[in-house]
């Protein structure tokens, strides 16, 4: 933790959303609760407020690249924010505030799709003329999740401990729904999950991260135009793929040029973790079953503002470009020196070009995956130890908590971290 609180300067004002968020998550996994909570929730408050006045500055001019506005956050990065900061609230048996992290958890994602709306409806509204004489009218993509398995475990176990088995049944039900209804984001089988003993035992669930949340990469594009046509033509720009088009827009240009950009993508980190298994002093109790995958949640809550950034991507590459245009020909007329002129013009190219380089700005400390385990027991003090392997049943990271008390009508939650890559 210490070299990465050294690292804050680097973080800047504009970037202290991530500070927050990774410091958060470092001192969650390092078992100092009150600290991650503290930097989550500064996280959350710092979201709230650079969204509304990043959305404020792209509004009013378009030709601002997403690289120097305030970084707010992805939406999976504010919702594992409220998720570790409810087990962070379990740790110090402060379940009433663990239930108002979950809350608010599930609210964003029900006010998800509104939140880009509303961002869409400021940029349709400004009034700007950095776009030349074309106008892009812009739509949020839509959202397919509203309903977060992983919330509804955590809620339902914290339910169960309270005897509010009703309640439970409710968070049980919800589980269930989130898998058959968000088959887009859960393609693999519902765990078998348990909040209460079928005697006289006791339930002891385990929640297991392995590996780290996925990162941005450049998907690099270019814009050909088409002035007669009135066409915005955008290419893939990979090799192989350079005639591939990964979209268009019909809009009056005045110049057919060739202009290259590049837009974020979500992608996954691997981890070598394929399997975990929990062991009960010499006992063997099971394997955890996966319930988040947070790359595939990440994937889905971006579309909500791809196709923003997408637009705005276009509309800066098609007004820079007949800017670009406009400078090469000033260019031609002043110097008649062809290799000065032609010196000078590629300058401009390429600084167009390093100008619309895409935001890769992410978390680099939250989970990659998360899975679960619920164990009948009887009452009683364990050794619990918890195995993480890899595709070959070779023992990656091993974890022990050693006498830990296992009890009835309580909440028995262990949580667990593999960092491995």
């Amino acid at each position: 933790m210490q070299s990465f609180e050294k690292a804050q300067k680097q973080f800047g004002s504009k970037d202290r959303f991530l500070y927050y968020l990774d410091s958060g998550a470092l001192y969650y996994y390092a078992a100092d609760y009150d600290s991650s909570i503290s930097r989550l929730t500064l996280a959350e408050n710092a979201a709230e407020e650079l969204f509304t006045k990043s959305i404020s500055r792209a509004a009013t001019s378009m030709l601002l690249n997403d690289n120097v506005l305030e970084y707010s956050g992805e939406d999976y990065e504010i919702l594992y924010a409220n998720l570790i900061k409810a087990l962070g609230y379990v740790s110090l048996n402060k379940y009433d505030d663990a239930f108002v992290e979950i809350k608010r958890a599930n609210l964003k994602l029900n006010l998800l799709e509104q939140k880009y709306a509303g961002a869409a409806d400021e940029f349709n509204k400004s009034e700007s003329k950095d776009t030349s004489e074309a106008k892009i009218q812009y739509e949020a993509g839509k959202v397919r999740f509203n309903n977060d398995a992983f919330a509804r475990y955590l809620s339902m176990h914290l339910y169960a401990a309270n005897g509010k088995f009703d309640d439970a049944r409710i968070d049980f039900d919800l589980l269930n729904d989130a898998f058959l209804t968000q088959s887009h984001i859960y393609d693999f089988p519902v765990p078998e999950v348990r909040y209460a003993p079928e005697d006289s035992g006791a339930i002891l669930s385990i929640v297991g991260m392995a590996g780290l949340s996925p990162v941005k990469e450049a998907l690099s594009l270019r814009i050909r135009t088409d002035k007669d046509l009135g066409l915005v033509q955008v290419l893939y720009d990979g090799a192989g793929d350079d005639d591939s088009e990964y979209g268009h827009l019909l809009l009056p240009v005045k110049e057919d040029y060739y202009f290259k950009f590049a837009i974020p993508k979500i992608a996954a980190r691997p981890t070598p973790v394929t399997s975990i298994r929990v062991y009960a002093d010499t006992n063997y109790l099971g394997e955890l079953a996966l319930i988040e995958d947070i790359s595939k949640v990440a994937q889905e809550t971006f579309e909500a503002k791809k196709s923003l950034i997408y637009l705005r991507s276009v509309a800066r590459a098609v007004a820079k470009g007949l800017a670009t245009h406009k400078l090469k020909e000033k260019v031609d007329n002043d110097d008649k020196s062809s290799f000065g002129g032609w010196l000078k013009k590629a300058v401009i190219d390429v600084g167009s070009d390093i100008s619309e380089n895409a935001d890769l700005r992410c978390s680099r400390f939250l989970p990659g995956k998360i899975y679960v385990g619920d164990f009948e027991l009887p009452p009683g003090q364990y050794n619990i130890r918890i195995d993480y392997l890899d595709s070959y049943g070779a023992v990656v990271k091993t974890e022990t908590i050693s006498n830990y008390e296992v009890g009835r009508n309580k909440l028995n939650l262990l949580k667990s971290f593999s960092a491995e890559s």
